[in-house]
């Protein structure tokens, strides 16, 4: 037997899923301002495995505009300066032997612009994407529907209601899209 609420679960559970990977796509995209989340997908060479930064050191973020790495192992100062240096980041860290220090240049307008597109697009995948699991959905529900599993009735309300689930979460990923461009526009 077909089962509506498992199905209209599954679908939510889906969106979720979206929805993190479009805050996790966007939390990597730099504003004015140092954040850690910014050195997250930074791999270093840790006795030849790539092991994320944040397990060989601390990241600290002590002023609006520099960000701080403390590794645990002393030796491993340079392979951390290399890592972040190969990264797409663009960012050019120091070190005393001890640290590392990476100041956060203010974005130009240019590029603030150009962040605020990539930003756009990071959003409208991941609206495609909550379209698409939308879509899976009705299929299956149609298709319980079609081998008369479920009735007509409870079809059409289950798609109305997996249609308020995708306006729902679609807003959230405008919303977020909103409060990201304002904070990469922030001067």
């Amino acid at each position: 037997m077909f089962d509506l609420n498992k199905q209209y679960h599954d679908t939510e559970e889906k969106m979720k899923k979206s929805i993190e990977s479009v805050r996790h796509e966007l939390s990597h995209l730099r504003s004015g301002r140092a954040t850690t989340t910014l050195l997250d997908g930074v791999k270093v060479d840790y006795y030849g495995t790539p092991t994320p930064l944040n397990q060989v050191a601390n990241v600290g973020a002590p002023e609006a505009r520099l960000l701080t790495i403390q590794p645990w192992d002393k030796s491993m100062v340079p392979a951390i300066e290399k890592a972040i240096l190969t990264s797409d980041l663009g960012l050019n860290p120091t070190n005393d032997g001890t640290m590392i220090r990476i100041p956060i240049p203010p974005l130009n307008e240019e590029r603030r612009k150009e962040l605020v597109k990539l930003g756009k697009k990071y959003a409208e995948d991941g609206r495609v994407a909550v379209r698409n699991i939308r879509r899976d959905a009705n299929e299956h529900i149609k298709k319980a529907e079609k081998n008369h599993e479920v009735s007509e009735d409870d079809s059409k309300h289950a798609q109305d209601k997996i249609q308020k689930l995708t306006d729902s979460y679609i807003k959230k990923i405008d919303e977020m899209l909103v409060v990201k461009e304002k904070e990469i526009m922030e001067v």
